[in-house]
């Protein structure tokens, strides 16, 4: 059953990235001083590091809870275009919209290199196992954070927290063949400065609008 085969996919080397970051973020929810709940409802319902740590930053600053959610909305604002470049690998119909939950870095990128080589019915299956092994995987080791932040140190967080993005990098660096993924790769490093200068809420955002709209420039004009 493709639905098994993805929940088994998921639990090796993506899972551990995955893993690593979150315990990251448990023992820096521990660190704030939040309750375990406050560390679970953040991993599983906004689901999205730099939300995630946007959320966390932002709560006690002046204004309330307002602009804390509207700084993790922002951050997280790139699964818009995620979800719109998956949607069509997924299938018709409205059992596509199952998937919303689960868009993630990672479980986004191994679907759009796993799902083209799927036939069309299994293509939504296989996609709901990974991603919600993944979604799991992430709650679980957010507690662990949470549960062993005393013992960790200021160097061990960091370098967790950036498993995963660069687990995400390796992915694009085998795809960097292709002409599309190459000039975003590139263009993606050209804009990063950005997230230097942009206020820390639209950041990411705005470095990935500058960059990504330069490469559909770039390929534009090579197509003409």
């Amino acid at each position: 059953m493709m639905f098994a085969t993805a929940c088994r996919e998921a639990l090796g080397v993506p899972a551990l990235a995955m893993a690593a970051t979150f315990v990251a973020f448990g023992a820096a929810v521990q660190a704030a001083g939040l309750g375990w709940g406050w560390a679970l409802a953040s991993a599983l319902l906004v689901y999205g590091m730099p939300g995630q740590m946007v959320l966390l930053g932002a709560l006690g600053a002046p204004g309330g809870a307002l602009p804390a959610v509207a700084g993790a909305v922002a951050a997280n604002a790139r699964f818009l275009p995620m979800a719109v470049a998956l949607a069509p690998w997924l299938g018709g119909g409205r059992r596509r919209f199952l998937a919303l939950p689960f868009i993630a870095v990672t479980p986004w990128a191994m679907a759009m290199r796993r799902l083209p080589g799927l036939p069309t019915e299994q293509r939504l299956s296989w996609f709901l196992g990974f991603g919600l092994t993944s979604w799991v995987v992430a709650g679980l080791a957010t507690m662990l954070g949470y549960a062993i932040a005393p013992r960790l140190e200021i160097w061990m967080l960091a370098a967790l927290l950036f498993v995963n993005p660069l687990y995400f990098g390796v992915i694009l660096a085998g795809d960097a063949v292709q002409p599309l993924v190459r000039r975003a790769v590139l263009l993606g490093v050209v804009a990063a400065p950005l997230t230097f200068v942009l206020p820390t809420a639209w950041a990411l955002l705005g470095a990935g609008v500058v960059g990504g709209t330069l490469a559909f420039l770039w390929g534009e004009l090579g197509r003409r």
